[in-house]
């Protein structure tokens, strides 16, 4: 079970995990120990996510995620399997966190009269700025 805090936890059904020889430094142990970690998740088909948080994983998972519906996290980041598992584990959990967090509705705003008055003065210098700009011809020459 991945341990998503305040949430439902994930069975371990759902994740799968492919252990890859990571790159970057690490001496002979890169070439002969495969320490990198590839954690799949299918968000697109778990029964253990509601819809509206689906949609949102999916859209914050971006890259991560495959036109399937399957979320992929690569990790890599420390030498040994274990400590790379437990970071791919703990970064979908963090993707899962902020899923479920829902988006504040928008409030609808009009600008003050103020603002619509500082915003017409400016226009009104800066067209004065560019009238004081131009070349005046006279009307002999």
């Amino acid at each position: 079970m991945v341990d998503v805090t305040l949430l439902p936890a994930l069975p371990e059904e759902e994740l799968e995990e492919r252990f890859i020889r990571a790159s970057g430094p690490g001496g002979q142990n890169v070439n002969k120990v495969s320490t990198a970690v590839e954690l799949r998740f299918n968000a697109a088909h778990s029964p253990s996510l509601p819809d509206d948080v689906r949609a949102r994983l999916l859209k914050l998972a971006g890259r991560r995620a495959t036109s399937e519906g399957v979320i992929v996290i690569c990790a890599q980041r420390f030498r040994t399997q274990d400590r790379n598992r437990a970071d791919a584990r703990a970064r979908l959990a963090e993707l899962i966190a902020r899923a479920h967090e829902k988006p504040l509705a928008r409030v609808a705003t009009r600008p003050t009269r103020a603002a619509k008055l500082r915003r017409l003065e400016a226009k009104r210098t800066q067209g004065e700025r560019k009238r004081q700009r131009t070349r005046r011809t006279s009307i002999d020459e």
